[in-house]
């Protein structure tokens, strides 16, 4: 999700200075690695919960509304979650935002890494989707990075590809259809254009103290990108 609360009212870091600039950077970057493992902490917590793992795999099971609850939830925690690390000038504040958002993460992933986890045995699957995301979202970075291309027109089209996801997403819930292969390849595009939109946005409009923000941006898009990679192997593995 695109927040622009704050982006704009501050020196943004491309009128920086090179140190300042390579010092965002790499608190950016290295806050995103942070994320990562949170996820995996937190994922590892969960899936050995069995409580956890139950009631979640009864609750979607439970009726066509269930998941709509549960992505319901998922986008109110990522709101306020958001809104921590993108508007408190505390950075506590703003690192508790961060977890929030990474932990609401985990526990939306619970069913897809079961139902992964189910078709082969092992994880072998979260593996290799795991591998191919971190790949591809590198490439995308290399295309932000290695070039001066203006990628600020994606935001129109991320917004847009957005909000027809959701529709067709809650559309699927309401009236039972699946959504195949084919939206799962448009998911991985619409991430893939939202990592170099966030990549662009990091590199030209954050200012300088907004690594936090910045971060999640960036964390949000990757988990996009891996949850419709991961079921791109699973719909090919089954």
């Amino acid at each position: 999700m695109d927040m622009e609360n704050n982006l704009g009212y501050a020196t943004p870091v491309a009128d920086e200075s090179d140190a300042v600039r390579a010092q965002f950077y790499k608190k950016t970057y290295a806050n995103l690695a942070l994320g990562v493992l949170m996820f995996i902490v937190f994922e590892l917590v969960l899936l050995n919960t069995p409580v956890v793992v139950n009631g979640m795999m009864s609750f979607i099971l439970s009726g066509k509304y269930s998941w709509l609850i549960v992505l319901g939830a998922f986008m109110g925690v990522t709101w306020f979650a958001q809104s921590l690390a993108y508007n408190s000038a505390s950075k506590p504040k703003q690192y508790a935002g961060y977890a929030l958002y990474v932990l609401a993460q985990a526990f939306i992933f619970v069913p897809l890494l079961v139902m992964a986890m189910a078709q082969t045995g092992d994880t072998s699957l979260i593996s290799q989707a795991g591998i191919l995301t971190l790949a591809l979202f590198g490439g995308l970075t290399g295309v932000v990075f290695g070039s001066n291309a203006n990628f600020s027109f994606l935001r129109s089209v991320m917004i847009i590809g957005s909000f027809l996801a959701l529709g067709v997403i809650v559309a699927g819930m309401l009236f039972g259809f699946e959504l195949g292969l084919w939206f799962s390849l448009a998911m991985v595009g619409l991430a893939s254009i939202s990592i170099l939109y966030n990549t662009w946005q990091i590199k030209n409009e954050f200012a300088a103290d907004q690594y936090v923000a910045a971060a999640l941006s960036l964390f949000a898009s990757l988990m996009l990108l891996f949850w419709y990679i991961l079921r791109i192997l699973m719909n090919r593995n089954s």
